[in-house]
């Protein structure tokens, strides 16, 4: 998948669990990350910034190979 700015996506559990990023801050992911479409607002090289509009919550940077299309 192509993840460009506007994509609809989710997190990838699998890859999410045991990276870095999880290393660097709390591991406990909340749940709408992995269950809800969010959308790609801005890129930065390898990463995505992304939206999660279901209810209010702060904007997330991610890699793009921990993200899959929503569907």
């Amino acid at each position: 998948m192509a993840v460009k700015k506007g994509s609809m996506v989710r997190a990838v559990r699998e890859t999410l669990d045991n990276s870095l990023e999880a290393s660097a801050s709390d591991s406990r992911f909340p749940s709408y990350i992995f269950e809800t479409k969010g959308e790609v607002v801005d890129m930065n090289g390898d990463y995505a910034l992304i939206k999660f509009g279901q209810m209010p919550a702060p904007n997330v940077w991610l890699r793009i190979d921990q993200l899959e299309e929503f569907q």
